[in-house]
């Protein structure tokens, strides 16, 4: 072989080698567009994900590459302290999931929360401490003293997935100390492809933060995307876009869950992010008692509304990010007309929408 047709296949072959490295760089992000409110700034968050330092089947940075490329702002990797089943090869090490994703995360711009999850039989069940300064304390074998290992160090803890074994759920004794000594702050209504009623009923009666994640455990796309097209996530709204802007926002339970095409929340913030979202405008007279109006939905979230009074369809659907133009009858289209709704797809409880009024302006 001459020397020129050895060189030009060298260069065939670096291009070759080099081809998947720059498709793996081009990493393309889906941009969510949820609205800030109350003065507040909307970050999506998952906090419960695990990696090969426990149960999960990715190394750490590959959590951050998903969530950036999904669209979220901030995580939370939960690898549980007390169940390690890749341990002969992957050496138990409970910080260092979080220390080997922290570069990347600041590289992409996420806000990686330092956290461990730790691992009861059901009943008590397993928690998540977010905030960490260490977890090795927390790798005891009393469940109290590993919830006191973590407060001492001003984790916010929560309750995850509940309800996930039918025939030991429900809120026991020990539940009742945990809630007592404030170590649980926080509970899980939404668990990957699971929404609880009965705990978020509890949410509201033990003035509980909500909190909706997707305990992913596989390479993101391989376990099943829930209905609306994104990974269950938490809403944080939060007064500055920083960790300790995201630990102010959850102990003061400023969340809301989106989960399929619902929002769940309590009703100040779902109300707040449903009022965010639509807009009314484009108001015309069609005729003497004939009022046109456009209803815009400036957001990501599906509004499904459902009639409440006597003015408007009976069911209004709102996809996300459009414009639906509209027609009704009114007595006097000169003054304010108020359509009432019901946003059955808004739950400020078990089964419960969120009312909703539409305000038409008069024409002049």
């Amino acid at each position: 072989m001459n020397t020129t047709l050895r060189s030009r296949r060298a260069v065939l072959s670096l291009l070759v080698l080099l081809l998947p490295a720059s498709v793996v760089l081009a990493q393309v992000r889906r941009e969510i567009h949820i609205p800030d409110i109350m003065g507040y700034k909307t970050l999506k968050c998952d906090f419960h994900m695990h990696t090969v330092f426990s149960d999960g089947l990715v190394w750490p940075t590959v959590r951050v590459d998903e969530a950036w490329q999904e669209g979220l702002d901030a995580i939370a990797i939960t690898d549980h302290i007390e169940y390690q089943p890749h341990k002969q090869d992957v050496p138990t090490n409970h910080n260092r999931s979080y220390e080997l994703a922290l570069p990347r995360a600041k590289e992409m711009g996420i806000l990686l929360v330092h956290a461990a999850e730790i691992t009861r039989e059901t009943p008590p069940g397993h928690f998540n401490a977010l905030f960490l300064e260490d977890a090795v304390p927390l790798d005891t074998k009393d469940l109290l003293d590993a919830m006191a290992a973590a407060d001492k160090q001003g984790a916010f803890i929560w309750w995850n997935h509940p309800d996930w074994i039918p025939d030991r759920k429900g809120w026991f004794e020990i539940h009742t100390t945990l809630y007592e000594k404030k170590y649980l702050r926080g509970i899980e209504v939404v668990n990957g492809r699971s929404y609880y009623p009965t705990v978020h009923q509890w949410a509201l009666d033990k003035n509980l933060t909500f909190l909706g994640n997707s305990d992913i455990h596989e390479p993101a796309g391989r376990e099943d995307m829930p209905a609306g097209g994104h990974r269950p996530m938490t809403f944080v709204f939060v007064k500055e876009k920083n960790v300790p802007g995201i630990k102010e926002a959850l102990v003061a339970g400023r969340t809301a869950i989106w989960f399929e095409n619902k929002i769940i929340a309590r009703r100040e913030y779902a109300e707040a992010l449903c009022k965010a979202a639509i807009r009314v405008a484009d108001v015309e007279r069609g005729g003497k008692k004939v009022v046109l109006f456009t209803v815009r939905n400036d957001s990501d979230l599906r509004i499904e509304l459902r009639q409440a009074g006597k003015l408007g369809p009976q069911e209004l659907n709102l996809p996300a990010n459009t414009s639906t133009r509209m027609k009704i009858n009114a007595d006097d289209a000169e003054k304010q007309i108020e359509l009432s709704y019901t946003a059955t797809n808004f739950l400020i409880a078990p089964e419960k929408g969120l009312p909703v009024k539409l305000l038409i302006a008069g024409t002049p």
